[in-house]
């Protein structure tokens, strides 16, 4: 797509690369009915950034919950991903949480941020194979790897985001969906509760404090190929403690080699603490259950996954 031609005909272009009416859907039922007006306007402001930015775009990829992403190329070919979102608040959040983790070299350079649009791009990660399709046994080591250099980059003096704020407003958020049906025949609110005074526990006790990455589930690492190693995305950025991000890699054991077997592995590996880890394994067990009701996924996680929360 030539970011050279007029506005109208890159806006007619760039509808091709987008089914609004998906794209509406998931983002209104992130966000609420006021961001239908958003998703109507997309397409026009993708086409208005490419030209602005010079850039060429090649097609879509896989969107998060609350973003559009399309492949395209830098000016000078440099292979890029940008990102829009309505969610300018988390987005201008995650450019700067980019820029303070870019001396672990474990995340993407950002090569352009326009904070009013909501939109930024991103150097793409090349291969850019996600951590759930690679060799199972390379993992715990390659995340060891991923970790210590996260891990690595100090945390500001004056840090604005902590793990406890992220997980109040995470069982806050999800909590709201156990009135969904899928979801209420399996998992009560005891069992909510439950993780709720876990999480608590853990929280209240004294651990290592890092800068986290805060959403590194298996979605949000890619390969970056031999020199790199493995590459983290979307940062959700906050401080606390070093088991968080090991353990969403951790509970997407299960239904099949296992949540505790995982867990052994991969605090061996990362040099967490194992009896912490499986704490933090059943906390988050409940919030994958929910994404599992809610989907349809598979029986066996299911069953893993909920007798963990008791």
């Amino acid at each position: 797509m030539d970011s050279g031609q007029g506005s109208g005909t890159l806006t007619r272009m760039t509808e091709e690369f987008i089914d609004l009416a998906s794209l509406t859907t998931r983002i209104v039922g992130r966000f609420g009915p006021e961001a239908a007006a958003w998703c109507a306007d997309t397409p026009e402001l993708i086409a208005r950034l490419a030209s602005r930015w010079g850039l060429t775009l090649d097609g879509p990829l896989p969107d998060g919950a609350s973003s559009v992403t399309l492949r395209c190329r830098w000016p000078d070919g440099t292979p890029a991903v940008l990102k829009l979102s309505p969610e300018r608040a988390l987005l201008a959040e995650q450019t700067r949480m980019l820029a303070r983790f870019a001396p672990s070299g474990r995340v993407p350079a950002v090569l352009a941020f326009d904070e009013h649009a909501g939109a930024m791009v991103l150097e793409e990660i090349v291969p850019g194979t996600p951590a759930d399709d690679l060799p199972a046994a390379s993992l715990p080591a390659r995340w060891a790897e991923l970790l210590a250099a996260l891990h690595s980059v100090p945390p500001p003096p004056r840090p604005t985001r902590t793990l406890r704020g992220r997980m109040e407003e995470a069982f806050a958020r999800v909590g709201r969906r156990l009135t969904e049906p899928a979801i209420a025949a399996r998992l009560d609110t005891a069992a909510w509760d439950l993780a709720v005074r876990r999480c608590e526990r853990l929280l209240d006790t004294p651990s290592t404090t890092v800068l986290l990455h805060g959403d590194l589930h298996l979605g949000n690492v890619l390969d970056g190929g031999r020199e790199r190693g493995l590459m983290a995305i979307d940062p959700k950025a906050c401080v606390g403690d070093p088991c968080f991000d090991a353990v969403d890699y951790v509970v997407a054991g299960a239904g099949t080699d296992g949540v505790g077997a995982r867990c052994a592995r991969v605090a061996a590996a990362c040099g967490l603490d194992p009896d912490r880890l499986h704490a933090w394994s059943r906390t988050i067990a409940p919030f994958a259950a929910v994404a599992h009701l809610a989907s349809g996924g598979p029986e066996p996680a299911i069953d893993e996954l909920l007798t963990l929360t008791r």
